[in-house]
C-alpha cells in the first residue's frame, strides 16, 4: 500500500486551511499560524469564513476566533450571520453591553431572526433585564407567528425568568389563532393557575386533557386539584382522577400526582379516612423514586453551625433592602411574603433560586478576595431588583436561604430576615401532603426525614440568631393568623415600612408559583391550625413529631 501524505486527505477548502493553520501551531508559531490562516481565507465566500470561525470555536480557539470574525467582518460588513456570531462571541466573553448592540442590529435588519432573538434573551436576562428580556421575545411573535417549538422555547424562557403573564399571553395569542395543539393549552393552563386565573387554567386544562390521551402525564390533574376547595365528591374532578388511574399505561409518576390530587380533593371535603389513603400511597411512591439523602442533609445542617463566621462585610445599599422570607416549607413563607407584597414600596419576587447557587461558588474563594463577594452581591441584585419596579424593599422567599444567613448578612448588612415558625405536626403533615416537582423537597414523602429537616431548620436558626438577634424577626403563623391585623402591623413597624393597611390593600403580587397558589389568594383563616388532629388516627406518625 502506498502512503499519502495527509495535506491529501481531503479536498475541502476549510480543512486544508485548517491543515496549515494546525502544522504552524503544532511548530509553536502561534502568530503565525493565525496570519497564515487569514491569508488563506483571503477572497473566500462568507460562508468559509463563517466554517472555520465555527471550527476555531468548536476547538475553544477563541482569540483567533475572534481575530478570523474580525477580518471577516470587514470584508462583509452587511453579513447578519458574522454579526450574530459577533454576538454569540461577546456573549461568552461576558461583554454583555456590545453583545446586546450587535444583536439589536441583527434584528433591526431581521426582526424575525430567531436565534439572535433568543440569544438577547438571555442577554438581558443575564443582567436582571427581565421585563426587557420579554418585550424581546414578544416583539419576534408580533413580527410574525412563529412554529410550535419556538413558541414552546419562548414561553419557557418567560416562565423560567419568572414572566408568567408574557408567557401567558403568547400561549393565548397561538389559541385565538387556532392552534389544536393540546400542549400550549397545558402550558396555559399551567401559567394561568400561577396567574389566578382559575376559571381560564380549568378551561385550558380540559381542553388539553380532550385533545391528546398523553396530558394525563403533564400534572393536569394536580392542577386542577388546586384550582378551588371541593365542597362535596359530586364534582366531576373526583371521577376524572379515578378515571385517570384506571389507565394502565398510566406512568408511576403521573399516578403518584393522581394519588396527591385525591388525598387533597377529599381533605377538602372532610373525608379525612380517604385523603389518607391515597396520601400514603403517593407518598409512598414518592419516597420510592427520590434521590433526597437524610445522611447528605445532616452534614449540611452541621457544616452551616460548624462553619467560622465570615470575616468579609459589604457596605450596606443605601436605597434598597432586601428581605429573606425563610423557615421550613409550608410554615406560612407564601402568606407572609404576599401580605407584605400589597405594600406599594415592597416587591415580592417569590422564591429565587440564585443565592444558593452563589454561595457554592464562594464557598471554595478565599474571603480575602472582596472582589468576588462583591460581584456575586451585584448579580444576586440584578436578579432581585430587575428593571420593572421602583420598590425600597424586596421579598426573596425562598425558604432554604435559611442555609445562608450567615452569607445574606455579609453581603447585605441591611437584609431582613423573616423566620416563619408553625406548629411542626401541622407542617409536617401539610409537606405530607403536597407533590413537590422538585427534588429537593424529596424529605417531605417520609416523616423521619420531615421531622430530621424540621428539627435541624431550628438547630441552624438558633444559631444565626446568636450572631445577627436583630436581623431576624421570628414570625409564628399561629399568632398571625389569630389577627393578622395586628401581625403584619408589627412586621411592618420592625422593618421599618410606610404606614398601610396591608390586609385591605390590592395585592401586588401577580404571580404565586408555590403550592400555597390558591390559599394565599384567600383571605386570612385559621382552619390550617391543628389540622393534624384531623389525621391522628389514620396517620400515627404524626404523633411521634414533637408539637413544638
Amino acid at each position: 500500500m502506498v502512503a499519502r501524505d495527509s495535506s491529501l486527505k481531503t479536498s475541502d477548502p476549510i480543512d486544508r486551511c485548517m491543515g496549515g493553520y494546525d502544522r504552524e501551531l503544532a511548530s509553536g508559531h502561534a502568530d503565525a499560524a493565525k496570519q497564515a490562516l487569514l491569508v488563506s481565507l483571503t477572497e473566500r465566500p462568507e460562508q468559509d469564513w463563517l466554517q472555520c470561525i465555527r471550527s476555531l470555536v468548536l476547538r475553544s480557539h477563541i482569540g483567533t476566533a475572534g481575530a478570523v470574525l474580525i477580518a471577516a467582518l470587514k470584508l462583509y460588513p452587511d453579513s447578519v450571520d458574522l454579526r450574530f456570531a459577533l454576538a454569540g462571541m461577546q456573549q461568552q466573553g461576558n461583554q454583555l453591553a456590545q453583545a446586546e448592540a450587535s444583536l439589536r442590529e441583527v434584528l433591526a435588519d431581521q426582526p424575525g431572526h430567531v436565534a439572535a432573538t433568543f440569544l438577547l434573551a438571555r442577554v438581558l436576562e443575564q443582567q436582571g433585564r427581565l421585563q426587557a428580556t420579554a418585550t424581546a421575545v414578544r416583539a419576534l411573535f408580533a413580527h410574525a407567528r412563529q412554529d410550535m417549538e419556538t413558541l414552546i422555547q419562548a414561553v419557557e424562557l418567560l416562565d423560567g425568568c419568572g414572566r408568567k403573564q408574557d408567557a401567558a399571553a403568547l400561549c393565548e395569542a397561538e389559541i385565538a389563532a387556532g392552534s389544536t395543539d393540546a400542549r400550549i393549552h397545558a402550558y396555559a393552563g399551567m401559567l394561568e393557575i400561577q396567574l389566578g386565573e382559575f376559571d381560564r387554567a380549568r378551561r385550558n386544562y380540559s381542553i388539553a386533557l380532550a385533545k391528546n390521551s398523553q396530558a394525563i402525564e403533564w400534572n393536569i390533574p394536580l392542577g386542577l386539584s388546586r384550582l378551588q376547595r371541593y365542597s362535596d365528591d359530586s364534582h366531576p374532578d373526583f371521577h376524572l382522577f379515578r378515571n385517570c388511574l384506571e389507565n394502565p399505561l398510566l406512568s408511576e409518576k403521573a399516578r403518584t400526582t393522581i394519588l396527591f390530587a385525591l388525598g387533597k380533593a377529599h381533605d377538602d371535603i372532610g373525608d379525612y379516612a380517604q385523603a389518607a389513603s391515597y396520601l400514603r400511597q403517593a407518598n409512598t411512591m414518592a419516597h420510592a423514586a427520590t434521590a433526597w439523602s437524610r445522611k447528605h442533609w445532616r452534614r449540611a445542617a452541621d457544616a452551616r453551625i460548624a462553619r467560622p463566621p465570615l470575616s468579609i462585610a459589604l457596605p450596606a445599599p443605601d436605597d434598597w433592602t432586601p428581605i429573606f422570607v425563610v423557615g421550613v416549607m409550608r410554615s406560612g413563607t407564601t402568606l407572609v411574603a404576599e401580605l407584605l407584597s400589597r405594600h406599594p414600596d415592597v416587591c415580592n419576587r417569590g422564591e429565587l433560586s440564585i443565592l444558593p447557587l452563589l454561595a457554592q461558588k464562594l464557598s471554595g474563594i478565599p474571603q480575602g478576595r472582596s472582589e468576588a463577594f462583591t460581584q456575586a452581591a451585584a448579580t444576586y441584585e440584578s436578579q432581585l431588583r430587575q428593571d420593572d419596579s421602583s420598590a425600597r424593599w424586596f421579598i426573596d422567599k425562598q425558604p432554604m436561604n435559611l442555609m445562608q444567613i450567615d452569607l445574606i448578612m455579609a453581603l447585605w448588612p441591611n437584609a431582613r430576615i423573616i423566620y416563619c415558625k408553625r406548629n411542626p405536626r401541622d407542617t409536617a403533615l401539610s409537606l405530607w401532603s403536597q407533590s413537590f416537582l422538585d427534588d429537593a423537597q424529596g424529605y417531605a414523602y417520609d416523616f423521619t426525614d420531615i421531622a430530621t429537616v424540621i428539627k435541624d431548620c431550628a438547630r441552624v436558626m438558633a444559631h444565626w440568631h446568636k450572631r445577627h438577634a436583630k436581623a431576624i424577626y421570628p414570625l409564628s403563623y399561629e399568632t398571625l393568623t389569630a389577627d393578622p391585623a395586628a401581625g403584619m402591623a408589627a412586621l411592618a413597624e420592625w422593618l421599618g415600612l410606610p404606614p398601610c393597611e396591608l390586609l385591605t390593600a390590592r395585592s401586588t403580587s401577580t404571580t404565586i408559583s408555590t403550592a400555597s397558589l390558591w390559599q394565599a389568594r384567600q383571605p386570612v383563616y385559621t382552619g390550617s391550625v391543628e389540622r393534624w388532629r384531623h389525621y391522628a388516627h389514620y396517620v400515627p406518625e404524626l404523633l411521634r413529631i414533637s408539637a413544638r
